[in-house]
């Protein structure tokens, strides 16, 4: 399946299965990496681009804090075959059981060079040549950006190149001026993602996945990249914000200085979302967009 109206509407169910479920508890230093892909389970490759701070404890790789450059990974995550689709399987310790959790297979930080090469090697391989970037949302830790997307791959049954943007999200309900300060702090870095993407000549469509405050990022990046542009590429053909932590009236301004067609956004919508519910107390009980 290539990234299309059905696998879009599939790509939505699922997020609305992540805005209204969370984990019973959180992992932490999962990411040790097996270096072999368990029997009876399925891969999902990603590539990924942070700014958030790299972390020396054994599993955990970035921190939640706001690193001084782009770093890049790679990461491999076996899936169960047997299990709830939408739902991830959280390993209940460091060393998980792959026939029922979720597993770290590969995991090891890149230079920026290697990163562009494994991701061209990829995005070759990749029927149509369309690449999924997820931007994941407020009180999330690096490890579970990782893992959430992973179940997202592979339960959409997209036949894509994923690539993940994670930001300095320090996995906090009380953090979210941190968080969102991040998220800005970030949104240079993810319009160089952007442009790289745009002026691959190896990249054919462009998807973009934003969850909760990852919106706000996302949109800002969009946002300079059009100005900057003239407009925003024709490769990026879909644009899906789910319960998007944005403030409504900004986002009109936003989306009329990009000039973009309506028909670029899906905006998936949430009455349940617990981020968003800190974000309008936050924000003085304006509207926001999700």
């Amino acid at each position: 399946m290539i990234v299309k109206r059905s696998a879009l509407r599939r790509l939505l169910l699922l997020l609305s299965i992540v805005v209204l479920s969370g984990c019973a508890s959180r992992p932490h230093g999962v990411l040790l990496p097996l270096h072999a892909q368990p029997p009876g389970t399925d891969l999902v490759s990603m590539l990924v681009v942070t700014t958030r701070a790299e972390d020396q404890e054994p599993g955990v790789m970035f921190s939640g804090e706001r690193g001084d450059h782009i770093s890049y990974a790679d990461i491999s995550v076996s899936i169960p075959q047997t299990r709830e689709m939408g739902q991830v399987q959280w390993p209940s310790e460091q060393t998980p059981d792959p026939s029922r959790e979720f597993t770290t297979v590969e995991a090891r930080v890149l230079s920026k060079d290697q990163a562009i090469a494994a991701f061209d090697n990829r995005i070759r391989k990749t029927p149509k040549r369309q690449v999924l970037l997820f931007v994941h949302g407020f009180n999330n830790k690096f490890e579970e950006a990782v893992y959430r997307f992973a179940q997202i791959i592979h339960d959409s049954d997209a036949t894509i190149t994923p690539v993940l943007f994670t930001w300095p999200s320090r996995g906090n309900l009380l953090q979210y001026g941190y968080d969102h300060e991040s998220a800005s702090y970030s949104r240079d870095a993810l319009e160089n993602v952007l442009q790289f993407l745009a002026r691959d000549p190896s990249v054919g469509e462009i998807s973009i996945l934003a969850h909760s405050m990852g919106n706000w990022v996302t949109l800002e990046a969009l946002r300079q990249m059009s100005i900057r542009n003239k407009g925003l590429p024709p490769k990026i053909q879909n644009i899906m914000l789910a319960a998007p932590d944005v403030d409504f009236d900004v986002f009109r301004r936003q989306i009329l200085t990009m000039e973009a067609k309506p028909s670029l956004f899906t905006v998936f919508i949430s009455h349940d979302d617990e981020a968003l519910a800190v974000s309008r107390r936050m924000w003085g009980n304006k509207p926001r967009l999700g």
